[in-house]
């Protein structure tokens, strides 16, 4: 991809998420994520309606007239995308592939971050991590954090979960808000999900294409695996292999959301013909 393409898709997705961003999920991301706590920021006269414990007995007894202690929600967050590039990433039977999809996903959050002034980080991972990007706040950096969803070429096709989340879980000494954006066709992961919830506030964002759920009645298709190119003749007219298909997905999904949902990370499924926009407001506005 030429600089001049990169830059114009680059370009398309921004005006896209970020109009996401500010006109629906801002404010829900901001009421969804609270900040460590409360901090003191003035002290200012009694009014009608200040409840009583917020009174300034100090304050209040030097001016003989009541004063209240005003607090405001201290908010240096820091939100950290965990985002899949493997294989079967690169899977589209639609108008786009998972890749993209998933992209989209993760420049709306971090222009939801950006506009709470939120830092924003990128760990991209196939079966090793490929390129970690360090938390940073500014709109020039989440512009590069969406050029390199574009640009970044994986070096594998394979998939290993339970690593890129250990490795994020190593590097991050704070807590941090953590979103994995993958189409989990990966198994054994739940140990490493177990202690990244424990120490991070956890959300599994599972993307799948529909002919990933069910297998269309098509006659013989040769079917590749996008993680290990190995090929398959499928006889897609039998009613047994489309149900063995149909649970294999099926266990898949279930894996996901009972490894999440455990540890109480949240777990959030979505297919790619379906509005991701209203699948992350409903999870949002149930959290908040």
């Amino acid at each position: 991809m030429d600089t001049k393409e990169l830059l114009k898709k680059v370009r398309k997705i921004e005006i896209k998420t970020r109009r996401l961003s500010n006109n629906i999920f801002g404010g829900e991301y901001h009421s969804t994520f609270k900040g460590r706590g409360m901090t003191f920021s003035e002290v200012r006269q009694y009014q009608y309606g200040d409840d009583v414990r917020a009174i300034d007995w100090n304050v209040t007894a030097r001016y003989q007239e009541p004063f209240v202690k005003v607090f405001e929600e201290e908010r240096e967050l820091t939100l950290m995308l965990v985002v899949d590039i493997s294989g079967s990433a690169d899977f589209g039977s639609l108008e786009q592939r998972k890749r993209d999809t998933l992209t989209e996903i993760a420049a709306t959050l971090a222009f939801s971050a950006l506009q709470n002034n939120d830092k924003v980080g990128l760990l991209m991972f196939s079966d090793d991590v490929e390129l970690f990007i360090t938390p940073k706040k500014g709109k020039s950096h989440v512009l590069r954090i969406i050029r390199e969803l574009l640009e970044h070429q994986p070096k594998s096709s394979k998939t290993d979960i339970a690593g890129a989340l250990e490795f994020m879980s190593r590097i991050l000494k704070k807590r941090a808000i953590v979103f994995i954006l993958s189409d989990f066709l990966d198994n054994d992961y739940s140990k490493s999900v177990q202690l990244a919830a424990r120490k991070h506030d956890l959300t599994g964002v599972r993307l799948y294409d529909p002919i990933e759920a069910k297998l269309p009645k098509a006659g013989l298709l040769l079917v590749r695996d996008a993680e290990t190119a190995a090929h398959k003749w499928v006889n897609s007219s039998s009613k047994s292999v489309r149900m063995s298909y149909a649970l294999a997905h099926r266990k898949t999904a279930d894996y996901f959301s009972t490894q999440f949902t455990r540890y109480g990370a949240g777990a959030l499924s979505c297919a790619t013909n379906e509005s991701y926009v209203k699948k992350l407001l409903t999870y949002f506005k149930g959290r908040g």
